[in-house]
């Protein structure tokens, strides 16, 4: 937890990292830098004949191909202002900075097994939909990477919005037995992404995400996919986003230029589990500045 945080003030300290009375800025792109590692993905889980999920509401499929070939398959065509990379179009400039992203969590999964990601962030709009979502394209765009990207941001949903999809029947439709796996998960077509929207609205979130069924998804679905990307609510409005983290592999925290402040962030990581913080990755700079502010803090490698 040192470590981060002493990266963080030195951030501070060099304008990357506003402090607690800085202005909100209009920015919209992600930011990054080259990868010195190799872009190679993990390889695919292999297909077993162990039923999939013991949920009650579930289809117990024979198989991982069982469960691809029963979902619905959607074109990709996001809303004008998603700002989602496109593999038609792999020189735009978020593309470049999403792919260094994915080189770095695939380096790491190398080294130890991580498959289910929490993207989170200290406040609302910060970016961590956006960062989600282009993560999880960015990933699927790897041969037999296969992605799934989770809405699991039950208060104010966004995923479905992005997608141009229906929200309903999505996540809480299945922890609430009322839809079956199959029926809650999209398949973007032409790519290894998968999507499952949130679903209904449901009045009690944190009670929802108590339910066993949470933790049996979550874990049941590393044997489908080699990543499981959830969005979820920001970590200082709601107690959701801290819940989810303690039963996936990580948590990417996602901040703003010019927008979140130090203290923010301090706060944010400390309500996480310290070995469960993948890393800091910061939105929001002008397309000028997309090598010369970019932020990533990583406090397992240091550790190895």
């Amino acid at each position: 937890m040192s470590r981060v945080h002493d990266a963080l003030k030195k951030a501070e300290q060099q304008g990357f990292v506003a402090s607690p009375q800085a202005p909100n800025t209009d920015m919209t792109a992600p930011i990054g830098q080259e990868a010195p590692m190799s872009t190679s993905a993990a390889p695919p889980p292999p297909i077993t004949s162990e039923p999939v999920l013991s949920h009650p509401a579930a289809v117990h499929l024979g198989s991982m191909g069982d469960l691809l070939r029963q979902v619905e398959e959607i074109q990709f065509s996001p809303s004008a202002a998603s700002c989602l990379i496109d593999r038609a179009q792999p020189t735009m400039p978020p593309s470049e900075e999403f792919r260094t992203l994915r080189t770095r969590l695939n380096h790491i999964q190398s080294l130890e097994p991580i498959h289910s990601v929490v993207i989170t962030s200290p406040s609302p709009a910060e970016g961590k939909s956006f960062t989600a979502a282009n993560l999880a394209l960015a990933q699927s765009h790897l041969a037999d990477n296969y992605t799934l990207l989770c809405d699991f941001d039950f208060r104010r949903p966004t995923i479905h919005n992005l997608f141009q999809i229906p929200r309903v029947p999505g996540s809480t439709d299945f922890l609430l037995g009322e839809a079956t796996l199959p029926q809650v998960i999209k398949r973007v077509a032409g790519t290894n992404l998968f999507v499952m929207p949130a679903g209904t609205l449901v009045h009690n979130p944190l009670e929802l995400l108590n339910l066993k069924e949470v933790k049996n998804l979550i874990q049941e679905l590393p044997k489908i996919f080699n990543w499981v990307i959830l969005d979820t609510p920001p970590l200082l409005f709601s107690a959701d986003a801290n819940l989810l983290s303690t039963l996936c592999d990580g948590t990417l925290i996602v901040v703003r230029i010019g927008q979140t402040s130090y203290e923010q962030i301090g706060r944010a990581v400390q309500s996480l589990c310290e070995n469960n913080v993948l890393g800091i990755v910061a939105n929001g700079a002008h397309s000028g500045e997309l090598y010369s502010k970019y932020t990533y803090y990583y406090s397992r490698s240091e550790e190895h």
